[in-house]
């Protein structure tokens, strides 16, 4: 697949090593300036309590502990560092977008220029479902266990650790229609490949609810599973979609 400027035709090999070269410079700069705003953001907005929070109902009054005297400090900018990519992930996927716009036909632009938006919305799904149902549920399933003999004393980092997982895994994976629409837009796979292939579909939503939802087998099965073969669902609808106006694209040059 060639890559076209948008007025001098042919982009030579090494003006595209140039392009990239400054694209991956632009996305650095915009997650260094992010995480220098997400310094200030988990500092003043209190973002380390939001994500304590689901766990304070089973912290009985007590507090989240530390191990070392700096680690609240290094945590403060692994948060921020975190913060920082959400907030740059616009600056960087227009850089990505920008360097492989020109490669594509203007009817593939306007489809997955939308789906770049519904990918955003899709993926903050992920996240507030993982935050306000998937944690707790679990948090409640995990720490029901041997609370007369044992005696919690939950160190912050390994709690973070898990919560910004979790939330990660549930906002990457909700991004399953906005992927499959764009490689059905881009001739990769087809609604009758992705209909073919459900069964195998459902094994490996099974198995990736199980490893990402450490809870018990109504959390992995309702909490995880159903909406990702909702999604895959959607997938096949947006699937037949691309290729139906594929399809009419077609019969309209071939009439012209």
């Amino acid at each position: 697949m060639k890559l076209f400027a948008p007025q001098h035709g042919e982009m030579p090999f090494l003006d595209h090593l140039e392009e990239l070269r400054w694209r991956l410079i632009y996305s650095l700069i915009a997650i260094v300036l992010g995480a220098i705003v997400g310094f200030f953001v988990v500092d003043h907005f209190n973002v380390l309590g939001i994500l304590i929070q689901p766990i304070e109902p089973f912290l009985h009054g007590s507090k989240l502990k530390y191990l070392s005297p700096t680690e609240p400090f290094f945590l403060t900018l692994k948060l921020a560092l975190l913060v920082g990519l959400l907030l740059a992930l616009p600056v960087v996927v227009y850089q990505v977008w920008a360097f492989l716009a020109p490669a594509l036909l203007p009817s593939e632009r306007r489809v997955i220029v939308p789906s770049l938006y519904f990918g955003l919305a899709l993926f903050l799904t992920g996240v507030a479902m993982a935050y306000y149902l998937v944690l707790p549920v679990t948090l409640r399933f995990t720490m029901g266990f041997q609370t007369e003999a044992l005696e919690q004393a939950i160190v912050v980092g390994e709690y973070l650790s898990v919560v910004t997982r979790l939330l990660l895994a549930f906002g990457v994976v909700f991004e399953l229609p906005v992927v499959i629409l764009i490689l059905s837009v881009l001739g990769v796979v087809t609604p009758e490949f992705l209909a073919a292939k459900r069964r195998h579909a459902i094994v490996a939503v099974t198995i990736l609810a199980s490893l990402l939802t450490p809870g018990d087998v109504l959390t992995a099965t309702v909490l995880m599973m159903a909406p990702l073969i909702l999604l895959y669902e959607m997938s096949i609808v947006l699937s037949r979609l691309v290729a139906r106006r594929r399809v009419s694209a077609s019969m309209a040059e071939g009439g012209a």
